[in-house]
């Protein structure tokens, strides 16, 4: 071993602590590299292999009814290779064990099994037998949440009729990974479920006997999306077609997609700030090594060590703090990555979703890791390879001390001599007191963000959505356009205590070149039981004419309140109207178009019509009204948000929350880092001084009160600092996830700042103590004989 490698050991022995803190902040980094970029991976990987493997389709449209002879036509069109056309129906579905109404949709396929577009991953039982007009497969997530199984039987209202289903198998498909009704943004397994049976048996039930309502079609490589597109719904035009779609709109992609985007957003941000962090601690850690070790460093150079084999030996005691933090994190960041991975099996339904860390990932993170130990360590090392020996066997000069601005206001007079020595000494060394403060600042920010993300964004969300906007009890879907008078029948059902109408109508916004196929939705002008609200709490009124768009569809279609939309209905005689944009509203899901209901009438040229209603019922009489509504054929849905909102806790709300548990944990460690490594060096750089004045008769306590009280003060110092910076890292993330499918609202409570502050003070504390230890022990006459 070289008398340099036996030095490095001598170094990191006695840099134990501060190594220690360096690798933990390390391991931190590369952990939440390491557990969210393979995630990244593990989901993006899964999904385009299932599609691949299962013929995911690329165009989706739904029409009315359009007889079997035109999927020939369907099927010539340039750019498509294969189609699909199918009968897809929602349906009423009597679950055992649930007393709400759950919904289904059938979907046929073939009686006889064989490959198609969208193909089924049998995970249990077996595929339906040809002439058994009962045999339904049920969808995988479905049958986990009812303990459904084959063998087992569902009753349901199937285009107004009641029908006893006969479960063959369970089953997976790539067109409902993410399994939701219309209209709803978080699953509901419990209560809406998707089945497969026969086209023979579904169609004459529909009366879709030589016909079909629903088409799916793959694209030949190259081929245009949206030329197919243009194409179908010309040809779709005249049997009711509502317009197709690409694979980006298709419901389930949409979600999967938006989900792995933010995925990939998070994986580079969050890592970022942690190696950010320990490139300033490594700068820290060996410049107060290189400033203490100068006689050292001009011995070495005396005796003929050239200044790459110095600058070698100090960045190797940077990559040695390096190398057990990667360990650690490579070990955490695959733990904490298989853990996210699973929570996302609840609700993304692959046949195989198979967490893994491939090498690449760890590679970068070493490499990245690497690069941020260098930089950090490169000013240190410099500043080593550059001291000359003449000049670095003379010790360190002296700093010019002057009256600073304590004394010219006359303050000195008001402070004891420890807290003159601690004002002092910041004040003539604002730099390092500037740097100090920065790294704690940034702890503070990560924790801020933490507690923002698990408590205040979702809080909000949760909030305006289930409290500000959907305040019903229930809402109910005809399966078709009803007079408005249905609703007078509705409020005598039992235990109704408020009815309010809406209308939905599918359609085309275009303005310009750019155009959006989403649902109009007409509410009535006074509405209490689902209101228009922003995510400030503002209610939006809708007025008597015009259209009100959310932000991000205005956005979308580059309009602004005063233009003219085009709207194509997408329903009836399919009317183009031209509707003037009366405002915008800034909400927190999805994006949609509102109109007051009367004038949706009126654009319709329809009377008094409604698609359904939203109820304010009593507690007491739920069970007895959902009973009455799973008798009734005219129903095609029920929805409960107090239902919607207990799974997403229980689902969404957990993984947001086990990520975020998993950021604040990393922070924590990294303010314990940071903080003690500001006290250990202090306590290096100042061990003479302090030793000097136990000599002078200071006492321990007052000793530990002059080098605390100044980490102390720093810490106060940070805080503040740190909100900004919180606030700040947090509006990047909302700008990060500012998507199509979700926004999250910028508001940061006290609670938060207060948790963050806490945590920070906790980190100080827990730091002091163990600094106190190394003063209590200090050695008054070899620290006077050494610059240690």
């Amino acid at each position: 071993m070289t008398s340099l490698n036996r030095k490095l050991i001598r170094d990191v022995v006695h840099l134990r602590g501060q190594v220690i803190a360096v690798a933990l902040v390390v391991a931190c980094g590369i952990a939440a590299f390491v557990a969210m970029r393979s995630t990244y991976y593990s989901l993006l990987d899964s999904q385009a292999a299932y599609y691949q493997q299962y013929r995911f389709a690329d165009v989706f449209a739904q029409i009315k009814r359009a007889p079997e002879s035109l999927a020939p036509r369907i099927a010539a069109i340039p750019g498509i290779a294969s189609a699909q056309t199918r009968v897809v129906a929602g349906v009423t579905l009597d679950v055992p064990g649930v007393s709400e109404p759950a919904r289904g949709r059938i979907v046929s396929i073939p009686e006889k099994q064989t490959a198609m577009l969208n193909d089924l991953h049998i995970l249990s039982g077996r595929y339906i037998e040809p002439g058994k007009r009962d045999e339904v497969i049920i969808s995988g997530a479905f049958s986990t949440a009812n303990n459904l199984k084959s063998g087992d039987t569902l009753t349901a209202i199937i285009n107004g009729r009641w029908q006893r289903l006969r479960i063959v198998g369970v089953a997976l498909s790539p067109e409902y990974v993410y399994e939701i009704g219309g209209g709803e943004m978080f699953p509901d397994s419990r209560r809406f479920g998707v089945m497969w049976m026969s086209r023979d048996a579904l169609g004459p039930i529909f009366d879709m006997e030589g016909a079909f309502n629903d088409v799916a079609v793959s694209l030949t490589p190259g081929a245009l999306e949206s030329d197919v597109i243009e194409q179908l719904d010309a040809l779709l035009d005249d049997y009711g077609g509502l317009g197709a779609y690409g694979r980006e709109d298709q419901i389930s992609n949409h979600f999967i997609s938006n989900e792995i985007a933010e995925l990939k957003v998070t994986s580079t941000f969050v890592p970022g700030v942690f190696l950010g962090v320990t490139a300033f601690l490594l700068h820290l850690v060996l410049s107060r090594l290189v400033a203490t070790q100068r006689e050292q460093i001009a011995v070495l150079k005396a005796f003929g060590y050239g200044n790459l084999a110095i600058g070698w030996h100090y960045l190797k005691l940077a990559y040695a703090a390096l190398l057990g933090g990667v360990a650690v994190g490579l070990a955490g960041g695959w733990w904490f990555g298989y853990s996210i991975t699973s929570l996302y099996t609840e609700f993304f339904r692959f046949p195989v979703l198979r967490y893994q860390a491939g090498l690449n990932v760890v590679l970068t993170a070493v490499v990245i890791s690497l690069g941020a130990a260098t930089a950090g360590a490169l000013v240190a090392v410099w500043r080593a390879v550059k001291l000359p020996p003449a000049e670095a066997m003379r010790p360190e000069p002296p700093a010019r001390f002057h009256a600073g601005f304590i004394e010219r206001l006359g303050l000195a007079y008001f402070l004891s001599p420890a807290t003159r020595i601690i004002v002092r000494n910041l004040a003539r060394r604002p730099v390092k007191a500037l740097l100090t403060t920065l790294g704690i600042s940034l702890s503070v920010a990560l924790l801020v963000t933490g507690f923002f993300l698990y408590y205040d964004a979702v809080n909000r969300v949760i909030d305006v959505m289930f409290r500000a906007v959907y305040r019903e009890d229930v809402s109910i879907v005809f399966n078709e356009p009803r007079p408005a008078g249905v609703r007078y029948d509705v409020e005598h059902l039992p235990g109704v205590r408020r009815v309010e109408a809406h209308r939905i109508v599918p359609a085309r916004l275009r303005f310009g070149h750019r155009q959006r196929r989403l649902a109009l939705t007409g509410l009535e002008r006074d509405a209490e039981l689902w209101r228009v609200v922003d995510m400030d709490y503002r209610v939006s009124n809708l007025p008597p004419e015009g259209v009100t768009l959310t932000k991000k569809l205005a956005e979308s279609l580059g309009v602004a309140p005063g233009d003219l939309l085009t709207l194509e209905i997408l329903e009836g005689e399919r009317p183009v109207r031209h509707v003037p944009v009366v405002g915008t509203v800034d909400d927190l899901i999805g994006m949609s178009a509102y109109m007051e209901l009367g004038a949706l009438n009126r654009l319709m040229r329809e009377g008094q019509t409604i698609s359904g209603l939203h109820l304010m019922v009593d507690d007491d009489a739920l069970p007895d009204l959902y009973a009455r509504l799973k008798q009734t054929p005219a129903i095609r849905s029920v929805i409960i948000p107090g239902a919607l909102l207990d799974n997403f806790n229980q689902t969404l709300a957990r993984t947001i929350g086990t990520s975020t548990a998993i950021l604040i944990f990393f922070a924590c460690i990294i303010a314990v880092g940071v903080v003690y490594n500001g006290a250990r060096i202090a306590l290096s750089e100042r061990g003479r001084e302090l030793a000097s004045l136990r000599v002078l008769g200071f006492t321990r306590r007052e000793v530990a009160t002059m080098l605390l009280g100044e980490q102390a003060l720093l810490t106060l110092l940070a805080l503040p600092t740190g909100w900004a910076l919180g606030y700040g890292l947090s509006w990047l993330i909302t700008w990060a996830i500012d998507t199509e499918l979700m926004r999250l609202p910028l508001v940061i409570s006290s609670r938060t700042l207060v948790r963050a502050s806490l945590i920070i003070v906790l980190a100080a504390l827990f730091s002091g103590l163990l600094v106190v230890r190394r003063i209590n022990r200090l050695d008054l006459i070899e620290v006077l004989k050494t610059r240690e």
